[in-house]
């Protein structure tokens, strides 16, 4: 999960709203730091914004203590619809710090559990029933690919450079990574994107399949919050259901798909927001979900 020295490739960002409440701080590399994570609440849309700027949000065990936090109460909380997560400054996240890794050498028990919660920030963003958008206003290496990834959608800078060089750095990715890309790019390229850890593009990114959209840097936030509001239309229930089921049908055999859809229909046609969304069809409005 290595990534980055943090401190020297430049970037680019756009500006975001940065803590929860109506107070949004000043973003960039001169404002506060002392939160290695921002969260901002509009209505249904919890932003989360990695916030080490002077680091480029290379991210350590705080921030990765935070991130966990911040998905686990999501989760736990039917009025979020949707999370955006983001980057102050020029960068969305570099991957690891390795000035600290080299400065601050961690015990094998530090070790355990950075790793661990970095896998763990990474499957609470691929597994909550809440969808994730990623905006990445900036560079994504390492770690910072890896979050990327694991988001169900991601917007990236088309100018953004992006990198897995784990392997170059003589340690290894995370965050399912290897599943990941596999999946979305074919075993060929993954390895080439992963065993040389060569530079690409935000552009190339999308062009690959590897992420979403590449726009300019200055619309990735405006994008990303679009999507975000979109997504929090639909109605939870089967929007869950279908992120739930959509990565692992992979390995389904046919027959193990149309059975997990029916269990799923079954179920759903005995949610309140079936039979809103039903009333609404016939009314001609907008439904309001709940959840329920």
């Amino acid at each position: 999960m290595e990534g980055s020295d943090g401190g020297t490739r430049p970037g680019s960002g756009a500006d975001i709203p940065a803590e929860r409440g109506s107070t949004i701080p000043p973003r960039g590399e001169h404002g506060d730091t002392s939160d290695p994570l921002l969260v901002f609440r509009d209505g249904p849309i919890l932003t989360l914004t990695l916030n080490r700027p002077h680091r480029l949000n290379a991210v350590n065990l705080p921030l990765y203590e935070r991130l966990v936090a911040e998905l686990e109460a999501a989760e736990a909380d039917r009025d979020i619809r949707c999370v955006i997560q983001t980057g102050n400054g020029r960068a969305f996240c570099v991957g690891a710090d390795l000035k600290a890794h080299r400065d601050h050498p961690q015990s094998p028990e530090e070790r355990r559990r950075y790793t661990r919660l970095g896998q763990r920030a990474n499957h609470l963003i691929q597994s909550i029933g809440t969808p994730v958008v990623a905006a990445v206003n900036g560079h994504a290496i390492g770690a910072g690919l890896e979050l990327a990834l694991s988001a169900d959608f991601a917007i990236v800078a088309e100018d953004a450079r992006l990198r897995l060089p784990e392997i170059a750095l003589g340690t290894f990715v995370g965050g399912g990574a290897v599943y990941t890309l596999a999946e979305r790019v074919g075993v060929l390229k993954a390895r080439e994107i992963i065993l040389l850890g060569d530079f690409f593009s935000g552009s190339e990114a999308a062009a690959m399949g590897v992420l979403n959209r590449a726009v300019p840097a200055a619309k990735v936030l405006n994008a990303a919050t679009r999507l975000a509001h979109r997504l929090a239309r639909r109605a939870p229930i089967p929007l869950a259901a279908a992120k739930k089921l959509i990565g692992p049908a992979a390995a389904l055999s046919r027959e193990e798909a149309l059975e997990c859809e029916r269990a799923e229909l079954e179920e759903i046609f005995g949610t309140a927001d079936w039979h809103e969304g039903l009333a609404a069809f016939h009314e001609k409005r907008q439904p309001k979900y709940r959840g329920k």
